[in-house]
């Protein structure tokens, strides 16, 4: 029997929608789960460190793994580059793991492009724009003017939702990390190669048709 094929489980949310939360109790608690590093030309926020959260790099040395292809997805966001390492994860997937990735909508796109369905995406919604305003205000790392800017590009990225596998609220952190278990367990049923599923697990979670 041929060797089981990983999945990409892509994990996307706006600003201030909880993903990073979300992922890392994933990795906490999800068996064989592995994680990809991404790159960025941001500068590190305060206790992030090189190779842990990120691989921190200049612009140039970012356009590189650009040009020459090293990069499955790339996207600009808030003024600030960001890209996920093709390599890495490529051996990951014929290994026969899984890889959970935590990127914005624009790189979705690029990884449903290249992987298809080896890539399941699940976005997470915030209860409600409202919400949405008061975490990010509660962070304490916005000026007004950059408030404004991440809600408006919110609005834009939740409408990308209606094209995700999977949507799922983030109101209450235990139950949207059980939410996103369900569906990687789901995913995990699978039989390889002949794509036979076993029973679907139920799940709170949206789908979309």
């Amino acid at each position: 029997m041929s060797r089981r094929r990983g999945y990409v489980f892509v994990i996307s949310s706006p600003s201030g929608g909880g993903k990073t939360t979300v992922v890392d109790r994933l990795r906490r608690t999800t068996r064989k789960l592995a994680r990809s590093i991404s790159v960025t030309t941001r500068v590190p926020r305060q206790g992030e460190h090189d190779g842990e959260e990120y691989r921190f790099v200049t612009p140039a040395a970012f356009a590189r793994l650009r040009r020459t292809g090293r990069l499955l997805e790339w996207a600009r966001v808030h003024g600030a580059c960001y890209g996920t390492p093709k390599q890495p994860l490529i051996r990951t997937l014929a290994q026969g793991r899984d890889v959970l990735l935590n990127i914005d909508v624009q790189g979705a796109r690029q990884v449903r492009r290249a992987l298809g369905k080896r890539a399941v995406l699940i976005f997470l919604l915030p209860p409600s724009m409202k919400r949405l305003r008061q975490r990010l205000i509660q962070r304490r790392t916005e000026t007004a003017a950059a408030l404004r800017q991440r809600l408006t590009a919110a609005r834009r990225e939740i409408a990308c939702a209606a094209w995700y596998d999977y949507r799922v609220v983030n109101d209450r952190l235990e139950q949207a990390v059980t939410d996103v278990k369900q569906i990687i367990h789901q995913h995990r049923q699978e039989l390889e190669p002949t794509g036979r599923r076993r029973r679907p697990i139920g799940t709170r979670a949206g789908r979309t048709a």
